[in-house]
């Protein structure tokens, strides 16, 4: 019976309440101002459960900034004021800024987006390889070893040299009696390739 007594005076007083908040001439709960009663600063698991872990603690640094519901001062004013000079403008003045701001901001965008993508083009380019590493080491060998070179003379070259060059018959009659110099280090295949050179006077060192 206690238990029964006890329901029911919790039980009437839940009515009255629910009554008295939805009376009309009750204002509204969002309208009314929050007053802390305790204050600590202790870490309060319940607040930072409610705040999503926003609000650690319920102390007398925090409350005055989370239960503001008016600016500061000199926000206020600037507002006041801005306020003031956009009430003076004419709509069709209005709306022409309001056109050159989009428009500036669209500009700067599509300024942002570009350089975005020149950067991201040079990096693509400097990351490319522009060059063949196989065919680089094939000209380095060639020009060095003589590495794929042929050593065959175009046909014809021979008797260009006689006809164009007089006396150059008897330079190389003359050759057979000249004394050839080994080239220390060079394959014996390009010796024969000394009969187009002009060779020098019988008696004398052949030059290179």
């Amino acid at each position: 019976p206690s238990v029964l007594d006890s329901f029911a005076l919790l039980s009437g007083q839940l009515n009255t309440l629910n009554k008295v908040l939805k009376h009309e001439k009750t204002p509204l709960l969002r309208n009314q101002v929050i007053i802390p009663l305790v204050l600590s600063p202790d870490r309060d698991e319940e607040i930072m459960r409610q705040t999503e872990g926003r609000v650690p603690v319920f102390s007398h640094e925090v409350v005055p900034d989370h239960l503001r519901t008016k600016p500061d001062p000199e926000v206020e004013e600037q507002e006041k004021q801005l306020i003031t000079d956009a009430a003076r403008i004419s709509p069709d003045a209005a709306q022409k800024q309001i056109q050159s701001l989009n428009k500036m901001c669209s500009n700067l965008l599509e300024k942002i987006s570009k350089e975005e993508r020149e950067s991201e083009s040079g990096g693509l380019r400097q990351n490319k390889q522009t060059f063949n590493p196989a065919d680089t080491n094939a000209l380095v060998a060639a020009v060095a070893f003589g590495k794929g070179l042929s050593n065959r003379r175009p046909p014809g070259s021979a008797a260009s040299v006689q006809s164009g060059q007089p006396g150059a018959g008897a330079i190389i009659a003359g050759a057979s009696g000249m004394q050839q110099v080994p080239m220390t280090g060079a394959p014996a295949q390009q010796q024969p390739m000394l009969a187009g050179v002009q060779m020098a006077p019988a008696g004398q060192p052949g030059k290179v």
